[in-house]
């Protein structure tokens, strides 16, 4: 079944047969084929109903995230999952494991059962049941986006030819650390990127890349499903800001950012005079609004009036990339400007 909910697309997942149990090395360096994960992930993601709170059925949002060595915890979220209801208050947080054949997570007096592919149960500490959650998968508005007519296709699947140290998987995806070949001032970038599975990596570990906007002021790439967003996470400008929402959807689901930025402005003798302006979209929810950037952000190159290339950051973990393209708004404001 599909439904279609304040621009974001949502899937109701039907119950799947689980795969095998991965061991510990094999998850510490990370799973990118769907058909290697274990029986966690498919505990992992997002779930979404109406549940009895305080007398009244209200809508709520549940975000799973796995631990590795079968342990979880969730985020609750009061009117929704974010982006999609989530009204902006403090979340309950669960923690858990498996127990039998289904995975119970407790906290505040509510216990969440699960069962993969299933409807998860709500009840209360002492076994009153409170209501259903679905599992959900969500997919971004822009995922698949084409390039429109005055773009400038930095990869599509194939052709690398604007890039250096491209490397592409035998199914098409770009590898991280790559860098375009041309710079840009000022211009719109549409990006796809999928983090791997790695449950048993923690913070920065966990399937760690970004989008270095002339190597300098990086959006970062991070695997930050379910938790509270923080200023060196997914969606953040790395170090600065976080982002205004964790939009981050689980790992090995592709997710979009559609990056407008606005170069800085430098007078002749090299003096700043306008800071760089960025507004971010990830996965089709506004995380930054025409944000100013006061300096370059983290370990990216000194800040300067020369343009410099977008990197794609190698952080060692195996991000992959597809459907990069941008507009470049210096190009098409000087053929405007041509008789």
């Amino acid at each position: 079944m599909r439904r279609l909910m304040t621009g974001l697309c949502f899937l109701v997942l039907a119950a799947g047969a689980a795969s095998p149990l991965l061991n510990a090395q094999d998850l510490k360096k990370g799973v990118t084929d769907l058909a290697q994960v274990d029986l966690d992930y498919h505990i992992q993601g997002e779930y979404a109903g109406s549940v009895l709170l305080a007398g009244c059925c209200r809508p709520i949002g549940l975000q799973v995230v796995a631990l590795g060595a079968g342990e979880f915890e969730a985020l609750i979220y009061r009117g929704g999952l974010p982006g999609n209801g989530f009204d902006g208050s403090p979340q309950l947080k669960l923690t858990g494991g498996w127990g039998g054949d289904q995975v119970v997570l407790g906290g505040e007096d509510l216990v969440v059962l699960l069962q993969a592919g299933y409807a998860g149960v709500v009840k209360t500490s002492s076994g009153n049941r409170l209501g259903f959650l679905q599992p959900i998968k969500r997919l971004s508005p822009t995922l698949g986006q084409q390039p429109p007519a005055n773009a400038i296709v930095l990869f599509d699947g194939r052709n690398t030819d604007r890039l250096t140290n491209a490397k592409v998987t035998a199914d098409g995806l770009l590898e991280i650390g790559c860098e375009t070949k041309e710079t840009y001032q000022n211009f719109t970038l549409h990006g796809e990127f999928r983090t791997p599975y790695m449950p048993m990596a923690r913070g920065q570990g966990r399937g760690n890349s970004g989008f270095y906007l002339q190597k300098r002021y990086e959006v970062q790439v991070l695997d930050s499903f379910g938790l509270q967003p923080q200023f060196n996470d997914c969606g953040s400008l790395y170090k600065f800001k976080a982002p205004n929402l964790n939009m981050s959807f689980p790992p090995l689901r592709w997710q979009t950012y559609d990056i407008c930025f606005k170069a800085p402005q430098f007078s002749a003798d090299g003096q700043r005079l306008a800071k760089a302006v960025i507004t971010v979209r990830h996965n089709g929810v506004l995380i930054h609004d025409r944000l100013e950037l006061d300096n370059k952000t983290g370990g990216g190159s000194v800040e300067g009036p020369n343009p410099l290339p977008i990197l794609l950051q190698n952080h060692g973990n195996p991000v992959h990339y597809r459907n990069l393209w941008l507009v470049d708004h210096d190009r098409i404001a000087t053929s405007r400007s041509q008789p």
